[in-house]
């Protein structure tokens, strides 16, 4: 709905078209750009924790008592030509005033939320251009050693969502995820498939959709262990990684990093033995539960567009409403 969105639209809409999103539209200075706090307005939150990850870091704490010092911050002076006693996120991400952020930036994968094999050739690239930047003020190998805890970070974070996902996978295979996705509302596309079902990772018939489909992650509308592990993945994971990438130790520990995770694969597994042990009962008792009303419509669920598609456009998706591929990237 327009008023959920309104946030994320000033983000996700700006950067890419006007220059103004980081110099500022009534203040054109590039001196200005370049300074740490002009990334913080929209790289921040639970699902992009980039800011915070970076603030509380060492280079971080170093920008922070040392940014009102013209000798060890000059910020008139270009990208290329800086001497900062500290990195700050342009430093880093767009060094020498190059504007590709992502060029300057390790192996991505959904920020950090894929299991993805980081050692791997395909990113040696990538990983060579991130040590020539620490290169900078560290040897390069303190910062292949940095890539490599960031590394085995990622792989434990993955175990622990890997199991996760197992644990909601097996109580909707046994057909005690509740509520099913034929019970719910539409996901945004107009289809009923279920939410954790990501293109090739849950395939088949038992999930929902077509070969090949996709869900999409449910904020609202899911049950509790869907939810779980939409936030293990979404939040936690990414704090790992972002923590990592950004020497945030804090951040991909304690701060609802691996603690966290830790936390949601038994709140997982909670919900799990709830939802087998009801089903137990309710079977011994003979009872057959039905899902209530309040799954299938709403005042708030009328405003989804998946909704407004199944009633304007009944047997279509938004998919099948595109005009060429690619379509909905640009509208």
């Amino acid at each position: 709905p327009p008023g959920d969105t309104a946030g994320c639209t000033f983000c996700h809409t700006s950067p890419e078209e006007r220059c103004s999103t980081c110099h500022q539209r009534h203040q054109f200075n590039p001196a200005v750009a370049r300074k740490s706090e002009q990334c913080k307005t929209c790289h921040w939150g639970k699902d992009h924790r980039d800011w915070e990850a970076y603030d509380i870091s060492i280079h971080g704490t170093v920008y922070q008592v040392n940014k009102w010092d013209p000798t060890q911050f000059d910020m008139s002076k270009k990208l290329a030509d800086a001497d900062y006693v500290g990195p700050t996120c342009q430093y880093c991400h767009m060094r020498g005033g190059h504007h590709n952020v992502q060029r300057l930036s390790t192996v991505y994968t959904s920020m950090g939320m894929s299991n993805a094999d980081r050692g791997a050739p395909l990113w040696k690239e990538k990983r060579d251009t991130w040590v020539s930047v620490c290169d900078d003020c560290h040897s390069p190998r303190f910062a292949r050693e940095n890539l490599q805890a960031m590394d085995e970070a990622c792989k434990d974070a993955g175990l622990k969502y890997t199991e996760t996902f197992k644990v909601a996978e097996n109580l909707m295979l046994d057909g005690m995820g509740e509520p099913m996705p034929k019970d719910l509302a539409p996901d945004w596309s107009g289809q009923h498939i279920w939410s954790l079902k990501i293109g090739a990772y849950h395939d088949g018939p038992g999930y929902g959709g077509a070969q090949g489909q996709s869900g999409e992650f449910r904020m609202s509308n899911c049950s509790d262990i869907e939810r779980i592990c939409f936030e293990s993945v979404g939040y936690w994971m990414t704090y790992i990684f972002k923590g990592m990438a950004h020497g945030s130790w804090n951040d991909a520990t304690y701060c609802d990093g691996s603690f966290g995770m830790d936390r949601w694969l038994v709140k997982a597994k909670a919900a799990s033995e709830q939802a087998r042990r009801f089903t137990a009962l309710e079977k011994k008792a003979g009872i057959n539960w039905v899902p209530s009303e309040f799954w299938r419509k709403g005042d708030y669920l009328d405003q989804l567009s998946g909704m407004k598609i199944v009633k304007e456009f009944p047997g279509k998706t938004i998919f099948d409403l595109c005009p060429e591929p690619g379509w909905l990237d640009t509208h």
